[in-house]
């Protein structure tokens, strides 16, 4: 019987356990370049099986908070390829996640004019914390066919600057609302082209992403994070089983290195089906809120339902979490006032066992 603290061969990597590290926005990239204070940050936690970086705009159109970081611009992959470089000196595996945030986001956080896009032109109830403070969702523009082929370019342009910047492979953001789920769940993707209208036309664009993707990563090196039936960003998926299960079929001749599963609440009779129509690796990111993942999840790898578990905030706050879970704590709390933007506090400076 496995357990979280055995080694793991995914794809050609050999993991040292089967702890993840969750990708987790910091809001600390200002002018969407990753922070100096970056590298130190995932160097700390590189004792984690495999860390997922928080979400990385693929394009300028692409951000929907404020200070997150890019891998569009020659600036962004030197600046990540000083993140790459100290956590690969700390015995670590790092995949950058590849975010596009589709309808989540404001206009006075884009470019030159730029506007939110979207599968349909569906506003997001609820608002997005700006510069200027927090603001209404905007109505988003509606990708046309030509937008929906230059957006997949943008991601297989990214994956090209992540392998660039010393990664160790791509994850692709499918979850919690942003784009990718958008094409996925019924009511934010109202097309009746060949992008929507049934499960296997809104699971397409996910898997040209991920196709695209691929051919640029190579098998082995692109994970895919998804969360059926998630209600976040004002989503609403009733009855998402089949559709995800149409994905999985389009994703599953790519040899993915893992599948990243966001559990919703009450959705772990889904994350057993999902486990059953995927044959490749699992990471499972469980439902226990209002508690963070704990230690108690770690009995999900000895049962079988995963393969790896992601912990979030945990993480954030125990740079040395595989330790602690091996020792059974203690576990330093997070502080959520420093979870987005700042300085140094509650990014870097939380304790070690050892200190």
């Amino acid at each position: 019987m496995p357990t979280a603290f055995d080694p793991y061969e995914l794809g050609t990597l050999r993991l040292p356990n089967r702890i993840a590290m969750s990708p987790m926005t910091r809001s600390r990239a200002r002018g969407t370049i990753p922070s100096p204070l970056a590298a130190a940050y995932y160097a700390q936690r590189a004792t984690a099986g495999l860390i997922v970086t928080e979400g990385t705009q693929p394009s300028p159109v692409g951000q929907g908070y404020p200070d997150t970081p890019g891998l569009h611009s020659a600036e962004q992959v030197a600046a990540w390829r000083e993140v790459t470089d100290a956590v690969h000196q700390a015995g670590g595996v790092i995949y950058a996640q590849l975010l596009h945030t589709g309808r989540i986001g404001h206009p006075s956080l884009l470019p030159d004019g730029l506007h939110p896009v979207a599968p349909s032109a569906i506003r997001a109830d609820g608002q997005v914390y700006t510069h200027d403070g927090p603001q209404d969702f905007v109505t988003p523009r509606v990708l046309s066919e030509d937008d929906i082929r230059q957006t997949v370019d943008d991601f297989a342009g990214a994956a090209r600057n992540a392998l660039t910047a010393g990664f160790d492979g791509v994850e692709l953001h499918g979850a919690n609302g942003y784009l990718i789920h958008q094409f996925l769940a019924p009511n934010t993707n109202r097309r009746t082209d060949l992008w929507g209208g049934s499960p296997a036309a809104q699971a397409r664009f996910g898997i040209e992403v991920a196709t695209a993707v691929a051919a640029v990563v190579g098998p082995g090196r692109l994970g895919f994070r998804i969360s059926p039936g998630s209600p976040v960003n004002d989503m609403a998926e009733d009855d998402p089983g089949d559709t995800y299960v149409a994905l999985l079929a389009g994703l599953a001749p790519l040899e993915l290195s893992y599948l990243h599963v966001m559990e919703a609440a009450g959705g772990r009779e889904l994350t057993h089906r999902l486990r059953k129509e995927w044959d490749g690796t699992l990471i499972l990111n469980p439902h226990t809120a209002p508690s963070p993942t704990g230690p108690d999840e770690l009995g999900l790898i000895e049962d079988g339902t995963a393969d790896l578990i992601a912990f979030g905030a945990l993480f954030l706050a125990n740079p040395d979490l595989p330790a602690r879970l091996a020792a059974g704590g203690p576990y330093n709390i997070p502080d959520r006032a420093t979870y987005f933007g700042g300085d140094h506090r509650g990014y870097i400076d939380y304790p070690t066992l050892e200190a």
